[in-house]
């Protein structure tokens, strides 16, 4: 047999044999990544773990983290006269009591979905251009290069509103607050392409616990899993590169050079969470002209989540999805309450879609 590659049985039946070697009564691995939450769902793979292996899912999926105030940005923007709204797709369903930016395009607000962010430079330029940014690492480099390319072209009607999210301070507040103890960590391949693996190892020093970078596919996961409990059962704690082949020591230097060129950390309000010191990314100085906040005075508004929702529960992996009363019921992937279910990377809508 023609091995498959990452995929492969043979090399999936051997690690989970590997693991359930190691006899391990109970252990609470948790990952970060949203990619990870579905592949996890997709292909079983908490099923092949022994009884006592857990992992429960963190603050991974960037749609999920942003919070009811950042949202409240893009829907001033969205209702402001003289202004298109331009965002990524998962965020249009997101909602906001009562409310999603769908329902608003479809009361009339010029909103557009875009799949990259330079497609903004695309939009007609009768109108002030906004694009809500929202993600982590992985995409706030993209948006610095649409930046750019808008002021070497000289775009003057072109601006964003910041709510870029860094996952390392997410991790250190998690692990200081102490609710869920985890023993591992699966870490971000994707982010990890960009910001590489020394800003990881903060876990490993101050709070010793291990911690495997790794990427998507079946034999990915079963070998971060594999090695963090193989550093268990030897009572050590290491920061370990499984992704070689997409992640380097010190990620994509170009793009973090463009990230500082257009922005610095700030603090950063996040679903489920709270506020994290330097979390988040603002637009330096030099490029304030860029800022929507400021060129069309938003103001961050508190909306509570809806009522009975355990996203924040969710998000901070102290409760399974399962746990909320809302989950399957009123709150569907067609019909969603809270953003853990709008989005294919949200770990509600996981759970529903895989079981």
């Amino acid at each position: 047999m023609v091995a498959r590659g990452f995929d492969d049985p043979g090399l999936v039946a051997g690690l989970v044999e590997k693991i359930a070697s190691l006899d391990f009564k109970r252990a609470k691995l948790m990952e970060v990544c949203g990619t990870h939450t579905v592949s996890l769902a997709k292909h079983g793979i908490r099923s092949l773990l022994p009884k006592g292996v857990t992992i429960v899912s963190g603050p991974g999926c960037p749609v999920c983290v942003t919070s009811n105030s950042d949202l409240s940005l893009a829907f001033q923007a969205a209702r402001s006269s003289g202004v298109t709204l331009v965002t990524f797709g998962d965020m249009m369903r997101v909602p906001v009591n009562g409310m999603s930016l769908q329902g608003l395009r479809a009361e009339g607000a010029d909103i557009r979905v875009v799949y990259s962010p330079t497609d903004a430079l695309s939009i007609p330029n009768d109108k002030e251009v906004v694009f809500f940014g929202v993600g982590f690492e992985t995409t706030s480099p993209g948006v610095a290069a649409l930046l750019r390319i808008a002021e070497q072209r000289g775009i003057g009607n072109l601006s964003i509103i910041s709510c870029f999210k860094l996952i390392p301070p997410a991790l250190r507040s998690l692990l200081e607050g102490g609710e869920v103890r985890v023993n591992g960590l699966i870490l971000p391949g994707h982010v990890s392409t960009i910001i590489g693996v020394r800003p990881y190892r903060f876990i490993v020093d101050e709070f010793h616990v291990p911690c495997v970078i790794a990427g998507f596919e079946p034999v990915d996961l079963l070998t971060a899993i594999y090695v963090l409990l193989k550093m268990l059962r030897d009572g050590r704690a290491d920061l370990v590169n499984a992704y070689t082949r997409s992640v380097t020591p010190d990620g994509n230097q170009e793009a973090g050079r463009l990230l500082r060129e257009y922005f610095e950390p700030t603090e950063a309000e996040w679903r489920g969470i709270g506020s994290i010191p330097y979390s988040g990314l603002a637009l330096r100085e030099a490029h304030s002209h860029l800022d929507a906040r400021l060129k069309l005075g938003l103001e961050p508004m508190s909306v509570p989540d809806a009522p009975g929702c355990r996203c924040a529960e969710v998000i901070r992996g102290s409760l399974l999805p399962t746990g909320c009363p809302l989950f399957s019921t009123k709150c569907t992937p067609e019909s969603p309450l809270g953003p853990c279910m709008v989005t294919s990377e949200g770990t509600c809508a996981a759970y529903y879609n895989y079981g």
